[in-house]
């Protein structure tokens, strides 16, 4: 059997499902200024209203850097896997690869809608070493991925926890997606129409 959960870290203490995520200012619940991006993370329900665990915060800075937490500014292939906003985990009961793995942002409606008054900048992080000085082979710019219009390759058989040892080729009874994500509102008040969404192949 197949199933797609999302957490909030590598070792699954925190599973999505159920929830989301909230982006918010420099605490819980304080907004973010328009036309900028996010300082803090958080588990939160759909309303963005109830608090939950504070996650890692991948904020955009430049085209191929970001902010992890607020500490300076890094290259997206400096970004360990245990450091990405969220871990897309897909699962099965027996060793399968996958292909055609895709990843957009909408509105919670319909998948071939953008989202309604934010801008989302996303990049796929393959790092799993645990030294953020060493460069991964994810992402070098963030993508900015939107209903049916941009739509986001993730990459095939990433295998548990990323490690990808055979390369596309890799089998496993999971495989584990990292992406660091970036939150910018349009205009000012509360984005609710605001989703994301993952579909892959198996065999």
């Amino acid at each position: 059997m197949a199933s797609i959960s999302f957490h909030a870290d590598d070792n699954g203490i925190t599973n999505l499902n159920g929830s989301g995520l909230g982006f918010y200012g420099s605490s819980f619940g304080s907004s973010v200024e328009v036309g900028s991006y996010q300082t803090s993370t958080f588990i939160t329900d759909a309303n963005g209203t109830i608090q939950g665990p504070q996650v890692n915060d991948n904020k955009w800075k430049h085209p191929g850097s970001g902010s992890i937490n607020g500490l300076g500014s890094v290259a997206l292939t400096q970004i360990t896997n245990a450091l990405a906003t969220l871990n897309v985990r897909f699962s099965h009961t027996s060793a399968v690869k996958t292909q055609n793995s895709k990843l957009r942002i909408f509105d919670r409606t319909n998948i071939n809608n953008p989202a309604s008054g934010v801008t989302t900048k996303v990049a796929e992080i393959i790092h799993p070493d645990v030294v953020q000085n060493n460069n991964g082979s994810g992402d070098t710019t963030w993508n900015t991925p939107t209903g049916s219009a941009v739509i986001m390759d993730l990459v095939a058989s990433p295998g548990m926890s990323g490690q990808r040892p055979n390369g596309s080729d890799t089998t496993a009874d999971r495989h584990d997606y990292y992406v660091a994500i970036s939150a910018s509102p349009d205009s000012i008040g509360s984005k609710n129409l605001y989703g994301l969404y993952v579909e892959l192949e198996y065999l």
